[in-house]
């Protein structure tokens, strides 16, 4: 592995652990086990580093959601699929970490905002759609406003001032308004499905 690769890797373990404005660049470089100097070679501060580690981020994302949305059988299964793999990923972010980029990190947050406003966006719609055509979702949906709403409610999750950290696991805010979106938009056979997908996820 290159170095600056390893280094990346490196900071996005301590940013999700412990935040990132807790997060020195000591802190990186003794992580790694390298000096300061070195690693300024690479970096000319931790604002790039914490650019570099978005990019990097959102480029695996976006590979990893399109396989789990190509192993569903149907546009519930890839929901369902999509959430599990979201609650796996949300175990190991610290919470503040939204609220901190938003706030002193204005390229990064940029990035994830384009991120979110066309491939997440465009992922909803693709699978709204395919829900309506598969009869599981309801056919008179006004799919643009919907998934609209669907990204807002991504964003809610991480708003401290609705949902305070201490009090409610992103996880269990995850499972929440995922399955309430869902049984708002599905017909019966789409309610139907869904209580199957639910008992086998309470079975694991």
């Amino acid at each position: 592995m290159e170095i600056k690769d390893r280094i990346l890797l490196t900071a996005v373990e301590l940013f999700m652990r412990n935040g990132i404005r807790s997060v020195s660049m000591d802190d990186i470089a003794a992580q790694l086990g390298m000096s300061k100097k070195t690693l300024y070679k690479w970096f000319d501060n931790k604002d790039q580093i914490v650019l570099a580690t978005m990019q990097q981020h959102l480029c695996k994302e976006e590979s990893d959601c399109e396989m789990v949305f190509a192993a569903g059988a149907n546009a519930l299964e890839e929901s369902y699929n999509l959430m599990q793999w979201h609650k796996t990923m949300l175990s190991g972010i610290n919470p503040s970490i939204f609220h901190e980029l938003q706030k002193y990190y204005p390229e990064a947050w940029a990035l994830f905002e384009q991120h979110k406003n066309t491939f997440i966006l465009r992922k909803i719609i693709e699978n709204l759609r395919r829900g309506i055509d598969e009869g599981l979702f309801r056919p008179d949906l006004d799919v643009d406003v919907l998934a609209r709403l669907k990204l807002a409610e991504i964003e809610l999750m991480f708003d401290a001032r609705v949902f305070p950290t201490r009090q409610f696991e992103l996880q269990r805010l995850h499972t929440v308004t995922v399955e309430h979106f869902l049984y708002g938009i599905c017909t019966l056979k789409g309610h139907r499905l869904i209580n199957q997908y639910r008992q086998l996820t309470e079975a694991d």
